[in-house]
């Protein structure tokens, strides 16, 4: 079977939002809780987690940063998109870096692992987590703010989003419930019709 035909088999339009051999991604600013809250989802599902700069920076055998001074923005992009669009994992929360929205064949894999969720920050929350993001492999061209980056991003985070969570409040646990809650929904609404033998 090649890569299109097993991709045109994985998503009937009745799955549930969380199911047995799908996965949650998380998509957002850097600073938006993509990595804590994944790994806490995981933990709750007892789900694998996956962090996608985690899987640049094996792949390149380098810290992020590194990987994305030496390839420079384009190239980085190029690459992130290639390895995101790779991704064929089940029973997964997907914690994923924030410039992988403009990846299109990135994303395209995304939904079909399953749904994707938006951790959304205020532009306040996202200056004062990231800093100057110097460090934090923060894929922004030359001569761009952290402003920039934030208004450019965010229509498109939201236009491909399942679902978007605010993730302002630093009360990690109450962020895992709601998102949980929504995952589960129609589980539940389900329910009373599923003891047919």
């Amino acid at each position: 079977m090649n890569a299109a035909e097993a991709t045109q088999t994985t998503e009937p339009a009745d799955l549930p939002r969380l199911w047995h051999q799908g996965s949650v991604s998380l998509i957002g600013m850097a600073g938006a809780g993509k990595s804590t809250l994944g790994r806490m989802l995981a933990e709750k599902l007892g789900w694998a987690h996956l962090d996608t700069d985690r899987l640049i920076e094996s792949y390149y055998g380098l810290p992020l940063q590194d990987v994305l001074d030496g390839l420079g923005l384009e190239k980085f992009l190029e690459a992130e998109n290639t390895l995101v669009a790779l991704l064929n994992v089940r029973r997964a929360v997907i914690s994923t870096g924030g410039s992988v929205i403009y990846g299109r064949e990135a994303m395209e894999r995304l939904h079909l692992l399953g749904p994707v969720v938006h951790l959304n920050i205020s532009m306040e929350s996202f200056l004062k987590r990231v800093g100057d993001g110097s460090s934090r492999g923060l894929a922004i061209a030359p001569g761009r703010t952290r402003e920039d980056l934030f208004r450019e991003r965010q229509p498109l985070y939201e236009a491909a989003a399942d679902f978007t969570l605010s993730t302002d409040s630093s009360d990690h646990n109450a962020s895992l419930e709601n998102l949980h809650a929504w995952l589960t929904a129609d589980l539940q609404e389900a329910a009373p019709t599923e003891n047919q033998t």
